[in-house]
């Protein structure tokens, strides 16, 4: 793997996540509140046992000795509340930060204890601050340090410890960037989790709107139909077949709800034509529809169900028309009625034809036809064929003609 590739992957390459606060899980971040001062104790004893029996041998006791004291175990007390800062605003973490590095220096320069009591803050604040005043900080630290120790005549006995602690401090802060860059994967997922739990439920709803918008619809006419038959005529066999094929509509449009939720269920352009033509001689819709649907592309075929579906459907809920004629084109689709129609009204349906068009590149068009009725039309374009390889020609070897 790429040097860049591993910076981009974790966010090192990234100068605006070097400012960025470090990331929080679901449920915040930091070590435990309860079992973390008993750590630190741990953590601090090397420090304080070597301080403490210096102190103690300082004989009398004066103001300044008390200053020490209250120091060193300032240093330890700070390192012990490190997880109430985590769950703090910006400022205070960065004044906890500044009063720990404080606290250090001061330690060294007063009691002239090993440098490595810098260690508990620099190593602290890695996970607390943005990266970038993360190498602020501790930089200046160090810095800071080797000048305190520069000062006391002590640097020549003490830069081992020095460069130890800015190794350890480097260490903590690329598991302190690998931390960050895994919470930011985390929080990633848990994005894009919700984002696929909120296109399935699109899907399934515009899935569902289409289908049973049409069903239910060509239901109601062919119920009506039977009804107007029995009232008018009494024309008994035919009323049977038009509730016959209303109960073969039902049929399919509850398998067709399973097949929707499952995700597996492919509309046929042939089949929906099947379907207008009988939806619409049903509501006594004179239909101008083809016959063969060859001439369009089998990759677009399916889409284009979708549309005619939802456009026979609102013809039957909202047009008025008495005529409806539907062109086919190997890459485009459209239906016109005749209807009362003098606006575009965009529902649930056509928007979902819109976002169902999108998904491959598509678009929809809806407009009024002079003397009332819609059109509407469906295009998908074609992909651009990609540019040949220019040819390259061979010449002989060693520049022979």
């Amino acid at each position: 793997m790429a040097e860049d590739d591993v910076n981009q992957r974790f966010g090192l390459g990234n100068r605006e996540t070097w400012w960025e606060d470090p990331p929080r899980g679901r449920h915040g971040g930091g070590p435990d509140k309860v079992r973390w001062p008993f750590l630190s104790i741990v953590f601090t004893l090397p420090y304080l046992i070597p301080v403490t029996k210096s102190l103690l041998a300082r004989d009398p006791v004066t103001p300044w000795v008390v200053v020490m004291w209250v120091l060193v175990y300032g240093v330890a007390v700070s390192y012990a509340l490190f997880p109430v800062a985590f769950e703090r605003s910006r400022r205070f973490r960065f004044g906890y930060s500044a009063g720990m590095l404080v606290l250090g220096l001061a330690v060294v320069a007063a009691t002239g204890a090993s440098p490595f009591v810098l260690l508990y803050g620099t190593a602290a604040l890695v996970f607390l601050l943005p990266l970038a005043w993360v190498v602020i900080f501790d930089g200046g630290a160090l810095v800071l340090a080797a000048g305190v120790l520069l000062l006391d005549g002590r640097f020549a006995d003490n830069y081992g410890d020095l460069i130890t602690v800015g190794s350890v401090t480097m260490a903590m802060f690329f598991m302190s960037s690998l931390v960050r860059a895994v919470r930011r994967l985390q929080l990633a997922n848990e994005e894009i989790a919700t984002l696929a739990v909120t296109n399935e439920r699109q899907r399934v709803a515009r899935d569902l709107h289409d289908l049973l918008g049409h069903s239910l619809t060509t239901i109601t006419v062919k119920a009506g139909l039977a009804r107007r038959v029995l009232e008018s005529s009494g024309d008994i066999p035919r009323a049977v077949q038009e509730i016959r094929e209303v109960e073969s509509l039902t049929r399919s449009a509850l398998s067709d709800v399973r097949a929707t939720v499952s995700e597996y269920r492919e509309v046929s352009l042939s089949a929906e034509l099947v379907g207008a033509r009988a939806a619409l001689r049903a509501a006594e819709i004179d239909a101008d529809l083809p016959n063969a649907v060859d001439n369009v592309r089998p990759e677009f075929q399916n889409t284009f169900g979708y549309v005619l579906r939802e456009a026979v459907t609102n013809v039957l809920r909202h047009s008025g028309a008495k005529q409806v004629k539907v062109n086919l084109g190997d890459t485009w689709l459209e239906i016109e009625d005749n209807g009362t129609a003098t606006d575009v009204v965009a529902g649930n349906g056509l928007r979902g034809l819109g976002e169902r068009l999108a998904a491959v590149g598509g678009t929809l068009r809806t407009s009024v036809r002079p003397g009332g009725g819609l059109l509407v039309r469906a295009e998908i374009p074609l992909p651009e064929p990609r540019a040949a390889a220019p040819a390259v020609r061979a010449e002989p070897a060693g520049g022979l003609a």
